[in-house]
């Protein structure tokens, strides 16, 4: 039997509801991601690396073909995705090369093969790139998208609060340079050098390693502590209602197409289609969007 273009392009992006085989190539691709990550956790344990190194080899040998197959199979199928902007087959498959997804799924391939290629390389570094794999699956999971599109929305609330950081942090890095030089020359030998204990203090982080001595730099210590705070509180309220205010303009998109459907009294087919479309795309339950079709319903009947 000969699968389609479609078929498989539907198999390895993210499942929708009833479609049994591409959720278990959800899950399947999912778990052997998470058991790469431990894979890669546990070969900078020497003692273990050195126990189990042919059979970490084994299964970096199955992952990489595995993930090179679906990289293959993702080029090939994505010409029949309609959705896409390209008029042609090799237009769409560029696309999705250099696509955001496309760049990662290539990432999680190469540091297995930069050694073939490339002798003396440090294992050190290829393990780390391969922790990259982690982020392929953002292709069954929308966090990474919602998080950016939310700070998009916010951003100039969000990019006024990080400016306010950075007067804060210029502000109080020379401050304390000024406070602090002739007590400790060594640990605040200049405003550059005095940043490092100004952004651990206003993220209320605080090592340790370097604080003030004097009591002006103390004062100013926690006159930048307290304003820490108060700008990590700021960032994080910002993004929080990012988030919110997201997911109340999506619920309100839904409900306004479920209005436009039930306008006439009777819901067509496309329009059923188009409303699961948009509830899969939102991330609305099932039972959520069943809530939403009762409520506007029992407006419509008073």
């Amino acid at each position: 039997m000969i699968v389609s273009q479609q078929r498989v392009m539907d198999i390895l992006n993210k499942s929708s509801d009833g479609d049994k085989v591409s959720r278990g190539c959800d899950m399947f691709l999912s778990i052997l991601i998470v058991l790469n990550l431990v894979a890669v956790c546990l070969e900078s344990v020497e003692s273990f690396n050195s126990r189990y190194r042919t059979a970490l080899f084994i299964f970096e040998a199955v992952s990489v073909s595995i993930f090179l197959l679906e990289y293959s199979l993702r080029i090939w199928s994505v010409a029949a995705d309609h959705d896409n902007r390209a008029s042609s087959a090799s237009g769409r498959r560029f696309n999705y090369i250099f696509s955001f997804t496309g760049i990662i799924d290539l990432l999680a391939i190469l540091p297995s093969v930069l050694p073939l290629i490339m002798g003396g390389v440090d294992l050190r570094w290829l393990r780390v790139l391969r922790l990259v794999r982690l982020l392929k699956i953002s292709h069954y999971s929308s966090a990474l998208e919602d998080l950016f599109s939310a700070i998009y929305q916010e951003r100039r609330s969000f990019f006024a609060a990080l400016y306010l950081m950075g007067i804060a942090l210029f502000l109080s890095s020379s401050l304390m340079y000024l406070a602090e030089y002739d007590a400790q020359p060594e640990k605040f030998a200049s405003i550059p050098q005095t940043m490092w204990w100004a952004l651990i203090t206003l993220t209320t982080v605080g090592y340790g390693d370097v604080y003030p001595i004097t009591p002006l730099g103390q004062t100013i210590g926690a006159f930048t502590a307290l304003l820490g705070v108060c700008t990590v509180a700021l960032l994080t309220g910002i993004v929080a209602s990012a988030f919110s205010n997201q997911m109340a303009r999506r619920e309100a998109i839904f409900e306004a197409e479920i209005t436009s459907a039930l306008s006439d009294g009777v819901v067509t087919d496309d329009e059923q289609c188009h409303i699961e479309e948009l509830r899969e795309k939102f991330k609305i339950t099932e039972e959520h969007a069943r809530a939403i079709f009762a409520l506007i319903e029992e407006k419509r009947g008073h």
